[in-house]
């Protein structure tokens, strides 16, 4: 009779994990010049796609610079983790218009681990406005396997507005211009819409 007793209790850690998961906090959206995070979590990677960077992996590098070549020469490449336990609505960085939308079937790697889930299912959305212009990547997880995207080609988003949202543990990169003026580090618990990644000079 015992596990009669743990249905119950089970069902309700349920009920609790889905209604945090699923939760959709406000967000003070900063004004100003800057980039905002389009997702919450932690930083895992930041990467200068400069030729004479050799301090990371040719394959990584590689595959990166694939991910960069529509945004510019040379990019700044942050990406962020988003745990089970974080917030995961992706948020738009920047005011703009979205300018392309493009899906790609993977494979479902861990999402912390960089050089693999470059690898995964992802959904990139580029947007840009008179001064820059960024892309978005949201890219499936192990447990991930829904990416949603909430923007349309053509589409005017501001900063903040909600573009998309990926299930259970995943990973969202930022793509900027190499120029831009970085604010976080390795590490840095970021929240989507509020946190300032970088201000663009």
């Amino acid at each position: 009779m015992g596990w009669l007793i743990l249905i119950p209790i089970v069902i309700l850690l349920l009920i609790l994990f889905l209604v945090n998961f699923y939760r959709d906090p406000r967000r003070t959206i900063p004004k100003g010049s800057n980039i905002v995070a389009p997702a919450d979590g932690r930083i895992i990677s930041i990467i200068n796609t400069s030729k004479n960077n050799i301090k990371i992996k040719k394959e990584i590098f590689g595959k990166i610079k694939i991910l960069t070549e529509d945004i510019a020469e040379e990019c700044c490449v942050v990406s962020i983790f988003m745990s089970p336990f974080d917030v995961h609505i992706n948020r738009a960085p920047i005011d703009g218009i979205v300018k392309s939308i493009k899906h790609t079937k993977g494979k479902f790697f861990k999402a912390y681990d960089l050089e693999k889930s470059l690898q995964n299912e992802k959904n990139e959305i580029i947007i840009q406005n008179k001064k820059l212009k960024i892309k978005v990547v949201q890219i499936a997880g192990f447990l991930a396997r829904r990416i949603k995207c909430y923007t349309k080609l053509n589409q005017k988003v501001n900063k903040g507005d909600k573009i998309g949202m990926i299930a259970l543990s995943s990973q969202t990169t930022l793509i900027m211009p190499k120029g831009v003026d970085l604010k976080i580090k390795i590490n840095d618990k970021v929240k989507a819409g509020s946190t300032i990644i970088a201000y663009a000079k």
